[in-house]
């Protein structure tokens, strides 16, 4: 089996994106590594070439800024790297610049690709999801939490990224057939000094919105303010050791205020019954779990 992990990334360093530990996550299951650079204004390309590993492989690209609505830009730089991804492979690990992979982890995801290498009808993997907000301790619970995505595909060129990158889809736009990994991704993108998370704020939205959209939403400030949140709660299971270092140099405060959440009475009822069943109602699935064969 053959396994090429992938990404795209564009001012990491001046966004403070955790991209070096989230190729690092995964690198052990990858036998090459291919990083769609995009032309930065800040030392990204160096960052890169500095990972201690001869599995990474650089391609650099030109982002489309012109291509905001609905984050396509994303969707076609990741669709970039995906086409230079050779045939030899197998399966094709992607992982977001704020995503991570728990080291423990690591075993049962190879041993799900190994399971259904040879088995064309599973085109992807999926994963649960670890959405951390606001510091290290705390993690989303509530409804605007996406619970699961895709994050394996099968090195078939008629996947494509879909929309803003969240997930895949075939070119004529039919959900992925795939199997759990039952592994988790965590998810740091709102993680960050609140300086450094406003400035990423208003560098993504240029992704989706006009000007006047962003004149009209996004605040003229500093500081992002962590407290316009949904439900989150204190999480108390470990982090991948890869960003052991980031969390010792965590030194702004953030203190969750549940008080400060405005859920109505719809939403207190459907996260009830997601409590107490595991359905969350209205989830929107980006894929279709394929059942085992009888």
């Amino acid at each position: 089996m053959k396994v090429a992990g992938f990404t795209i990334i564009r001012n990491a360093l001046r966004y403070d994106y955790p991209v070096v530990e989230a190729i690092t996550s995964i690198l052990p299951l990858c036998d090459v590594f291919f990083v769609g650079v995009g032309k930065s204004d800040d030392n990204t390309r160096q960052l890169i070439e500095d990972i201690a590993s001869d599995k990474i492989k650089i391609i650099d690209t030109l982002w489309d800024d012109t291509l905001r609505e609905g984050g396509k830009v994303l969707a076609v730089e990741t669709n970039k790297v995906f086409d230079e991804i050779p045939t030899e492979f197998d399966w094709c690990f992607y992982i977001q610049s704020d995503e991570c992979v728990h080291e423990n982890d690591l075993p049962k995801i190879k041993e799900i690709m190994l399971q259904f290498k040879d088995d064309k009808t599973v085109q992807g993997l999926l994963f649960e999801y670890k959405h951390f907000y606001g510091h290290y301790n705390y993690i989303g619970v509530g409804r605007r939490w996406y619970k699961h995505e895709v994050r394996i595909i099968r090195n078939d060129k008629n996947i494509r990224s879909y929309k803003d990158a969240q997930g895949f889809r075939t070119n004529d736009n039919k959900k992925l057939y795939v199997k759990n990994t039952g592994a988790f991704i965590h998810h740091y993108g709102w993680v960050k000094p609140p300086k450094a998370q406003q400035a990423k704020q208003e560098s993504f939205h240029k992704m989706w919105h006009d000007d006047d959209w962003l004149k009209a939403n996004v605040s003229a400030v500093e500081e992002f303010d962590y407290n316009n949140i949904d439900l989150l709660a204190v999480y108390r299971g470990s982090h991948p050791k890869v960003f052991e270092q980031r969390i010792k140099n965590a030194h702004w405060h953030f203190v969750y205020d549940q008080s400060k959440v405005n859920t109505n009475l719809k939403y207190k009822f459907l996260f009830w019954v997601e409590k107490l069943t595991g359905w969350r109602i209205g989830e929107n699935r980006n894929y279709k779990i394929k059942n085992p064969k009888r």
